[in-house]
């Protein structure tokens, strides 16, 4: 099995295409989005699909590991080029609901995850023909957080990031700090070889890109959670930190667009589509 990453710099996201024997599958990729003129491209998928077309692979799933506020989805990108079926965890629906208010999206925006073409239940595997991907629901980030072991690997989403910088926020709407704690114990059950790939790297201190890790060495180390951390000491410590950081600067376009699985609010009576920006509706540090 090989796992190719794809380092998006400006919102410092790890896309991963995983293959083998001539299948694979992609996960967590980035629909490029410049905010100061409102225009999206696809030059990080198409580094993704470079690699993609020169392997001559198929492309059974595109998959999310939840509703990412950081950046755009482009699974819309992977299902047109590919034929892939998109999936996320199947509790996207509780995110579809809360921001179907934040951006008053009317009673007839879908909240059931119709939009995605597969939702993902704890225990559940899809067939990728060579290799099987395995659904781990980790909530806490968000409701709807899930990882995907393949083999030795299992991809994290944004539950843990390296072990010098951390874990995830629980500030978004359904998040919890408690179900995070319990999600990371449940990986730091795993065997102690297994490798974690994770879906951010910020480079603390400016220090080399780094994604992959193994649970013993995040068990041990993670500066925020190791094996000596009690769940009320993560939960007290977690509610602190939130409460001083600041939203990702592309949390209102990426959202809206990552509820409809990468697609874009369908165009009005003049082609064009239009982002909506609520005001004074989300929190963060001032």
């Amino acid at each position: 099995m090989q796992i190719e990453s794809f380092f998006d710099e400006r919102t410092s996201t790890l896309t991963y295409l995983v293959h083998q024997d001539g299948v694979g599958v992609v996960l967590d990729p980035v629909l490029d989005y410049e905010p100061r003129g409102a225009r999206v491209s696809t030059e990080s998928s198409d580094r993704v699909a470079a690699a993609i077309d020169r392997a001559e692979l198929r492309i059974p799933y595109v998959l999310d590991t939840h509703a990412h506020a950081d950046h755009l989805s482009a699974l819309a990108y992977f299902r047109d080029r590919y034929g892939a079926k998109t999936g996320i965890g199947a509790g996207i629906g509780e995110v579809q609901a809360a921001f179907r208010a934040v951006y008053n999206l009317g009673r007839d925006f879908p909240v059931d995850g119709r939009q995605f073409d597969v939702l993902l239940e704890e225990g559940q595997e899809l067939d990728a023909g060579a290799f099987a991907v395995e659904v781990l629901h980790t909530p806490g980030h968000t409701p709807a957080c899930v990882s995907y072991r393949i083999g030795d690997a299992v991809f994290v989403g944004d539950t843990l990031f390296q072990p010098d910088y951390g874990t995830a926020r629980c500030d978004f709407p359904g998040g919890s700090a408690g179900a995070l704690w319990d999600s990371i114990q449940r990986l730091y059950g795993l065997p102690d070889e297994t490798r974690l790939f994770t879906c951010h790297d910020y480079r603390p201190g400016g220090r080399a890109l780094a994604f992959e890790s193994r649970v013993a060495e995040q068990r041990q180390a993670n500066v925020q959670l190791s094996h000596r951390t009690s769940r009320e000491a993560f939960v007290a410590f977690r509610k602190e930190r939130d409460a001083q950081l600041d939203l990702p600067e592309l949390i209102l376009p990426s959202i809206q667009v990552n509820i409809r699985a990468g697609e874009l609010p369908e165009p009005e009576g003049n082609g064009t589509s239009y982002l909506k920006v609520p005001i004074n509706v989300l929190g963060g540090a001032s």
